[in-house]
């Protein structure tokens, strides 16, 4: 089943038929032209083909095809026959009144240079650009990117394309999976190469436990919810269950599987590709028929949905089912005809693929910008100063504030922080029953829950261990740098003003020198010497839902090492399985 669709970099949509059309209207006018271009050839020449036979001194007419408007440039299509013979006694006229040249020496008796050249432009241009939109028609257009934040409508009828149908048609394709298969040698190859959960190490070891652990005069505490979530080891599962289902053929991952490097290392390992994209688009050009993409946790535009399925490639949607609930709570509220408010970050991945799923929606990043927009529903304001200031990336194509605030609806990019969204749409919530009134809230405010329960439970459990801060001589966060849900648990430390130092892995440190390289919640990468200090100590630790058991345990080996240069290690130690929930 193909999609009736095809979105382009500029956001527009063509049917097949359309599609077609691309290639076949130009065939179409080239070759009229060239018919065209021969009857007149023939015409204006045959009469004075016998004179210039008998004369001694044979002349031409230098070309002044390019004097009439005719370009040679790739991109113009060829002129229509009718606007040749329009031209025709312009061109008659233009000829007479040129200077002659003489005819290079040996040329044939009756042959007119300017008849030759005729035949070339008039012929060999439309012959070429027909042959150029035949291949287009036959080996397909040249690769463009598909924009990450172009609205699909069918373009025959304009009616606005439903996203959720789109992707809930993919199951009848035979090329769409988003199942997981629960392979027990996927499972384990996963703890092999160190990126599902500990069982023997020393992670496995303290969740086990009582959460702590010591080495000499170290001790560390990990929180009681750190770690992969369940929608992220799902997903990884996943990408390793395609390359043993589809041994043989190449895997593409539409952006990284999960923000973190080590993970993404390994897939490249296994020989997956992971796609490049950029801002505003993304080039499926290396896909062919037959091959496998794999979507990402945090999901994939419903446009790169559209392209993959024209492509034929099979699609492994690996799309946390939390996602999932996000884009069913926008496309609610498209319905009802709210405009959607999305807690999040325009340019985040999991952002750009909620609003492909959208209709009218504005992105707020955080509480500053909610009371921006609260202020404007309820006293107005200047139009363009709002379209500024939140930028035309943040909102759908067109927004109009003066006439689509009246009717909102709430969602949120799974990973930002939950009290900041339960505040926010408290404001709106508040904004609204003022303007409407209490009895009429229902018909001007929409709001479902869509935090994710894993972001939830690891913000609580940092914030559990801010209550004993000063416990903790420093704090170790460890995840993506690219990474939206481990970035505010940094930030929850820097609020309480604890010592804390975020990393993606353990090559941040260097134990020779006792240097780490680590990231601020704004984004600065920071160079720290000396940082762990002589003395007892005690550390706490935390890792992002994306971070493996095995990157926190390779970080504290580094530690260990840094206070004790002759550590060895930590004994493995079979342990429970980690029972993750299947939610």
């Amino acid at each position: 089943m193909h999609s009736n669709f095809a979105t382009f970099s500029n956001g527009a949509v063509l049917e097949p038929q359309a599609r077609r059309t691309q290639w076949t209207a130009p065939l179409a006018v080239a070759m009229g032209s060239a018919v065209g271009a021969a009857l007149f050839v023939m015409v204006a020449s045959g009469p004075q083909q016998a004179a210039y036979t008998a004369q001694s001194t044979t002349t031409a007419t230098p070309p002044t095809l390019m004097r009439t408007g005719y370009s040679s440039r790739p991109d113009t299509r060829a002129l229509p026959p009718s606007t040749y013979a329009a031209r025709a006694p312009a061109l008659a006229a233009a000829s007479d009144a040129d200077d002659r040249a003489p005819v290079p020496q040996g040329a044939p008796a009756g042959t007119q240079p300017h008849v030759l050249w005729s035949w070339v432009l008039l012929l060999g241009v439309p012959l070429a650009w027909a042959l150029y939109g035949l291949r287009r028609g036959l080996l397909g257009a040249s690769p463009t990117p598909v924009s990450l934040h172009a609205v699909a409508v069918n373009a025959e009828t304009e009616e606005e394309f439903d996203a959720r149908k789109f992707r809930r048609s993919l199951n009848k394709t035979g090329r769409y999976s988003r199942k997981l298969q629960k392979l027990p040698e996927s499972v384990e190859q996963m703890e092999e190469d160190g990126v599902g959960y500990s069982r023997t190490g020393l992670v496995a070891q303290m969740r086990t436990g009582d959460f702590k652990f010591a080495v000499g005069d170290v001790t560390v505490e990990l929180a009681e919810a750190y770690g992969f979530c369940w929608g992220v080891e799902r997903a990884v599962q996943m990408a390793y269950e395609a390359r043993k289902t589809f041994p043989d053929s190449k895997i593409h991952v539409t952006n990284e599987i999960i923000h973190n490097p080590t993970v993404n290392n390994r897939l490249l390992e296994m020989d997956m590709s992971i796609m490049e994209t950029t801002t505003d688009a993304k080039s499926f050009a290396g896909l062919g028929e037959g091959d496998v993409a794999v979507l990402p946790a945090f999901g994939a535009s419903v446009q790169e949905m559209q392209a993959l399925n024209d492509k034929k490639v099979q699609i492994v949607d690996t799309t946390c089912p939390w996602v999932s609930k996000v884009w069913n709570a926008v496309g609610s509220q498209k319905d009802a005809d709210h405009t959607s408010i999305v807690h999040g970050k325009w340019a985040h991945e999991e952002t750009v693929a909620t609003v492909s799923f959208a209709g009218k929606y504005l992105v707020v990043k955080d509480m500053e910008q909610a009371e921006y927009l609260a202020n404007y529903i309820l006293n107005g304001g200047d139009k363009d100063e709002f379209l500024k200031y939140y930028g035309a990336e943040a909102m759908s194509a067109g927004f109009d504030p003066e006439a689509m605030l009246d009717k909102i609806g709430l969602a949120n990019q799974t990973t930002m922080l939950k009290g900041e969204t339960v505040a926010i749409g408290k404001l709106l919530e508040s904004t609204m029953m003022q303007k409407f009134g209490p009895q009429n809230l229902n018909e001007h405010y929409m709001v479902m829950d869509t935090i994710c329960d894993a972001t939830q439970e690891r913000q609580d459990a940092m914030y559990k261990m801010m209550e004993t801060a000063s416990e903790y001589d420093l704090m170790l966060v460890v995840g993506g740098f690219n990474s939206s849900n481990t970035s505010h648990l940094q930030e929850i430390c820097e609020h309480n003003k604890v010592k804390s130092f975020w990393i993606d892995s353990a090559d941040r440190i260097d134990v020779d020198t006792n240097t780490i390289l680590h990231k601020m919640s704004w984004g600065e990468l920071v160079e720290t010497k000396e940082w762990i200090p002589a003395g007892p100590l005690k550390v706490g630790v935390t890792s992002g839902a994306s971070t493996p058991d095995k990157a926190i345990e390779d970080v504290l080996d580094k530690l260990f090492k840094i206070k004790d240069p002759n550590f060895k290690g930590i004994d493995p130690k079979e342990c429970a399985p980690m029972v993750s929930p299947t939610h």
